[in-house]
């Protein structure tokens, strides 16, 4: 504890002109609350979303993949439609614990309704789909909490700020499966009380109940006390009299804004790649059951987590000696470009097809289907080192890409309120996520891997070419300071 006190107090010492310790270590408190509300909203997605299609085939077997599409695109979707519009509901009321609490409650909502699905007597997956739409929109918080770390941060501080923020948003995707697979003790039948069923699938929505109600009571004023500083620190910068002065004082570079958005969601179109495609990709090249697909998978996932989670860490430090422009570019952007050209396939010969047999089902054929993918049995095979590459270069520059240009956007728009762009920009990662399966899963059907990786990675050259090309414009936001005699 002494080593932690000593540490707040040099940082303190560098903003001892803006606030006492003591308002110095509330604010951090409250920073320190949107963390664990970051993290435990995504846990709390992460804990249901393995198990939403065996859930959605026990309720409903004649449902279909298809329908399971449209439920796991339309929470993204509704992020992305609901994050602007609570970003804008947080700069009216020029306070993030009100829509915090009230995403909060609409989560829990939404949960009592996952876990009692079986309680519906009929059409149980537009019900599931109506519960996953307002988990969907609860999520748009997150664009809140971004904002609130914006605004409650000075300069200096916001790029470890923003990576910490973004660490726990990873950990808590990283626990969450793991608690629903604490959770399959408990049976795909359960045990029932009255109409409502606690079985594998219903308890994750019941332990998310839980984890709302936690954050509601850490988000209340004994806990949360908000406590901004951006405009602050803007207004003894420039010397202005009040922070509306010094806000109004400040340009906004609405093409180098709009530029990092862009950027954000074909980066998380890049990374999403990986997350539609590694189950099928692996079947496909190597010959393996589904089975064992998930099993090898899972544990490149697991140790893909452990380096971003190594990534997120290393960020803060790196950018006090080096350009974190050049780091996001470079360590990020181009990494990610790398990584993207490392798929095009190393072998000598077109991978294992699949053979066409009555006499076996369809869990049993291993192999490339080239009866519905005919560049099968044109195009070589991956290799297992290449994938292993491809992924651990992602796994790098995706954490570091997606961080820095975070903050590079929270400085660029200065102390102004941000709930509006954060949510256009928390918006654009959710509409990746809902055109990313339904794109990407169609070009590799259609047009093989090749196609596939060499247009996402063109796509993303693109992108760190018009970034290298506005890196001038990718700075703090300029102060429209006026001279002596009323001049700009």
């Amino acid at each position: 504890m002494s080593k932690i006190s000593a540490m707040l107090h040099k940082l303190w010492k560098e903003n001892s002109e803006l606030e006492t310790e003591e308002e110095f270590k509330k604010r951090w408190k409250s920073i320190f609350v949107i963390y664990v509300t970051i993290f435990l909203m995504t846990l709390g997605f992460g804990i249901t979303l393995t198990g939403v299609w065996p859930y959605l085939d026990k309720l409903d077997p004649s449902a279909g993949k298809t329908f399971y599409g449209i439920i796991l695109a339309v929470s993204p979707l509704s992020q992305m439609i609901a994050s602007p519009l609570v970003g804008y509901w947080t700069n009216k009321t020029k306070s993030s614990r009100i829509p915090l609490i009230c995403t909060m409650i609409l989560f829990a909502f939404a949960s009592i309704m996952y876990a009692t699905l079986d309680a519906f007597d009929t059409n149980h997956k537009y019900w599931m789909l109506i519960a996953r739409i307002l988990i969907g929109t609860s999520s748009a918080n997150i664009a809140v909490c971004r904002a609130y770390l914006s605004a409650a941060t000075t300069v200096k501080e916001r790029t470890t700020a923003v990576s910490l923020g973004s660490l726990a948003q990873v950990l808590g995707f990283i626990f969450g499966p793991a608690f629903q697979a604490a959770l399959t003790p408990l049976g795909n039948e359960g045990t029932t009380v009255g109409k409502i069923v606690l079985n594998m699938y219903t308890a994750p929505g019941w332990v998310n109940v839980l984890l709302a109600i936690i954050n509601i009571v850490i988000l209340l004023p004994w806990a949360f006390e908000e406590r901004p500083i951006a405009a602050k620190e803007a207004m003894v910068v420039q010397g202005k009299d009040n922070e509306e002065a010094a806000v109004d004082a400040i340009k906004l570079d609405y093409v180098a804004a709009w530029t990092l958005i862009v950027a954000f969601f074909v980066l998380v179109l890049n990374f999403v790649l990986l997350e539609t495609l590694g189950t099928p990709l692996m079947m496909d090249q190597f010959a393996l059951t589904k089975q064992e697909s998930l099993k090898y998978i899972s544990i490149i996932m697991a140790i893909g987590a452990v380096i971003s989670c190594i990534s997120f860490v290393t960020i803060g430090p790196l950018c006090k000696h080096f350009d974190e422009r050049k780091i996001m570019i470079w360590g990020g952007f181009f990494l990610m470009v790398v990584g993207r050209f490392v798929f095009i396939p190393w072998g000598s010969s077109p991978p294992t097809l699949r053979e066409i047999s009555s006499n076996e089902t369809e869990i049993e054929l291993v192999g490339c289907p080239v009866e519905t993918q005919t560049w099968c049995a044109t195009t070589n095979a991956l290799t297992v080192e290449q994938f292993i590459i491809g992924y651990v270069c992602t796994a790098i520059g995706y954490p570091i890409g997606a961080t820095l240009i975070q903050t590079i956007l929270s400085k660029i728009l200065g102390p102004r309120p941000q709930g509006v762009w954060m949510g256009l920009f928390t918006g654009s990662g959710g509409f990746s996520r809902v055109v990313g399966p339904v794109l990407l899963s169609a070009l590799y059907q259609h047009y093989g891997v090749v196609w596939t990786f060499c247009s996402l990675g063109a796509f993303m050259a693109v992108t760190v070419v018009w970034l290298l090309c506005l890196k001038h414009r990718l700075v703090p936001a300029v102060y429209n300071v006026k001279d002596e005699n009323g001049k700009a």
